[in-house]
């Protein structure tokens, strides 16, 4: 892959004092945490800002496998914009690193090589193609296990089965993958998180016994959390759609799972902008709680470049335009080409809502991510215009962060 036009920080101004020692990124544990994805390299400022007024322990470098292959960033690149930014605020608590979405044992080698210590599995290329094995018969045919809260849960041939077919191969993957990176890690510390959140339908309540099951079976290494597929919609960059009530008494189960077959974590994937369940989440969970966000503090930058440099803006909103049918391709969002194509061009202020507060002009820009930080001419602009006003773009993330955990906290 041709790095060279990497999606990098402009240079940071030297800090007013010498430069003071960070702890390295390091596993939380079970403590609610919540992880803060950061495309520029430049919004680090403002997630402190944020995360300083709460209880949550932050990940401050958080980065997909996905999103370095859009931005043609590296590894090495995200935990350096992290450090650097902490160095110059003077951040001497915990912190996290969570190399997400990791497919394969070259996608852990690099991120560990790194200084990752959070590892996000992601099984999700296995779903669907287990079988039922003697194995599997032994651990569970017939057997009934009683969670706390829940009642007691059965797997009768047809239920082990079917969990079996869905999530049989997809979990030995992760037992590798979990066994890869333990050795990888060697006697470095390390957690895991295991996400199945990237299926066609939700996660039941008795597929995630099975899961949670099986990771303790498996003997996986340390994991922190579990990625569930909730009931409603998750959409990139909007809130959430779907039932109040349905999703509450959903996400009750799972914890009691997690509390079951762990303790661990229940992660909130996609987790941006979803203002109507935080309460719930954050009331329901407690501690046993983890939510990542990045598209969000993305658009806040692009806010940034809306109201310095309009005319920017304007080029970006159109070239977006043209390649939203082929960004799109690898996201469920409800945006079509036609909501698309309705939106009036950019002229000034008056617009700004139109595309970073409503749903059509958000979910266009957020999809389109990696054809922006990737372009020769757009890349370096913005990060220009973020370095120029640093004290709008540091006020912006952190309003808009705050709102989160604001929220998390209120439940």
């Amino acid at each position: 892959m041709n790095t060279t036009s990497a999606a990098q920080p402009a240079t940071r101004k030297a800090a007013p004092f010498a430069a003071r020692t960070v702890p390295s990124p390091t596993p939380l544990g079970l403590v609610r945490s919540f992880g803060f994805g950061d495309r520029f390299g430049l919004a680090t400022p403002g997630h402190v800002a944020a995360a300083r007024k709460f209880d949550f322990a932050g990940i401050f470098a958080q980065q997909s496998i996905r999103e370095l292959e859009r931005t043609h960033r590296t590894a090495p690149q995200i935990i350096k914009a992290a450090v650097t930014a902490l160095a110059e605020l003077g951040y001497a608590e915990a912190w996290g690193a969570d190399a997400d979405h990791l497919k394969t044992t070259e996608h852990v080698e690099r991120m560990a090589a790194a200084g990752f210590c959070f590892f996000t599995i992601d099984p999700s290329e296995y779903v669907g193609k287990g079988t039922l094995t003697p194995e599997l018969k032994a651990a569970y045919l017939d057997r009934t296990f009683e969670v706390p809260h829940v009642g007691k849960l059965r797997f009768d041939a047809a239920t082990l089965e079917n969990a079996a077919i869905k999530y049989g191969r997809a979990l030995e993957h992760v037992g590798l993958m979990g066994r890869h990176i333990a050795k990888t890690m060697d006697s470095r510390p390390f957690e895991i998180e295991v996400s199945v959140d990237e299926t066609s339908e939700p996660t039941s309540t008795r597929d995630h016994l099975f899961i949670g099951l099986e990771l303790r079976r498996l003997a996986v290494p340390r994991v922190v959390s579990v990625a569930p597929r909730f009931v409603g919609d998750f959409e990139k960059g909007i809130d959430y759609k779907g039932d109040l009530k349905q999703f509450e008494a959903s996400l009750r189960e799972h914890l009691e799972i997690a509390r079951f077959c762990g303790p661990y974590k229940i992660s909130i994937h996609s987790g941006s902008d979803k203002f109507a369940i935080y309460p719930i989440i954050g009331r329901v969970c407690g501690q046993l709680l983890h939510v990542k966000t990045s598209g969000t503090s993305y658009l806040e930058g692009l806010r940034v470049v809306a109201r310095t440099k309009p005319e920017l803006f304007a080029k970006i909103v159109e070239f977006c335009r043209g390649r939203f049918e082929t960004d799109r391709a690898s996201y469920h969002i409800s945006t079509t080409l036609a909501h698309v194509t309705a939106l009036p061009k950019f002229t000034g202020p008056k617009e700004e809502p139109r595309f970073l507060d409503e749903v059509a002009g958000r979910q266009l820009l957020h999809v389109t991510f990696g054809s922006v930080l990737t372009h020769p001419s757009f890349q370096p602009q913005i990060l220009e215009t973020l370095e120029a006003n640093a004290a709008l773009h540091q006020e912006l993330v952190e309003r808009h962060l705050t709102k989160h955990l604001a929220l998390l906290v209120q439940g």
